[in-house]
């Protein structure tokens, strides 16, 4: 059913789904891998599906006007697709699928070069040197953050400067501000430096790994 609606149905039909690998997910009775023993005995049937779609960003694009470099930015690969015939409090079964999503940067180059100046360690201050392109729409707001390399969001930093309160020095080419020992982690590891900005909304900047 779902087959012959994808191929009427125009908004369907860019959807893709992976195999179907898996047993029929309904109807089961409760508790149990037996399919429906009830007076209905409906027959079984894929009624759990898993589907995705990339967006076509050269279509959205061309409404605005403009025309993208490059016309799949995103790539999408499924992994797994599966069910999960162990769960028993529903007549169906559920299902699962995981996918790899790779994105191609927006930009070739970061809007901010971020290096850690010297030894660093908790018993003194710490210098962090830093440009900016021109094209960067700089805040007041500004941050770097101190992350360890296996951070997952802009929240799990360690410690942060504000990169106009915490400069000390400024030239045309670069800038330096500074992080309080106090604020640096006393057991060590390796770090990144992450350069957030507020009108952006992001990270626009991340140093090499380094070691503390």
């Amino acid at each position: 059913q779902l087959n012959m609606a994808k191929k009427k149905e125009a908004f369907l039909k860019e959807f893709k789904e992976g195999p179907l690998q898996f047993k029929p997910t309904y109807k089961f009775d409760l508790d149990s891998e037996v399919y429906d023993t009830s007076e209905k005995k409906r027959k079984p049937a894929w009624t759990d599906r898993i589907l995705w779609k990339v967006k076509n960003l050269s279509e959205v694009a061309s409404k605005e006007g403009e025309f993208p470099e490059e016309e799949n930015p995103i790539s999408v690969t499924l992994n797994s697709y599966v069910s999960h015939m162990s769960y028993g409090i529903s007549d169906h079964k559920p299902v699962t699928g995981t996918f790899k999503l790779e994105m191609k940067p927006l930009v070739s180059d970061p809007l901010v070069v971020l290096n850690p100046e010297g030894e660093w360690n908790a018993e003194h201050d710490v210098l962090i040197r830093y440009s900016a392109a021109p094209e960067l729409p700089s805040s007041a707001w500004d941050w770097i953050g101190l992350f360890q390399v296996t951070f997952r969001h802009v929240k799990d930093y360690v410690t942060y400067a504000w990169v106009e309160d915490d400069e000390i020095s400024s030239s045309r080419d670069s800038k330096q501000v500074y992080m309080s020992a106090s604020e640096i982690p006393k057991m060590g590891g390796e770090f990144l430096l992450c350069y957030f900005s507020n009108n952006l909304q992001s990270i626009v900047g991340i140093s090499e790994p380094f070691q503390v």
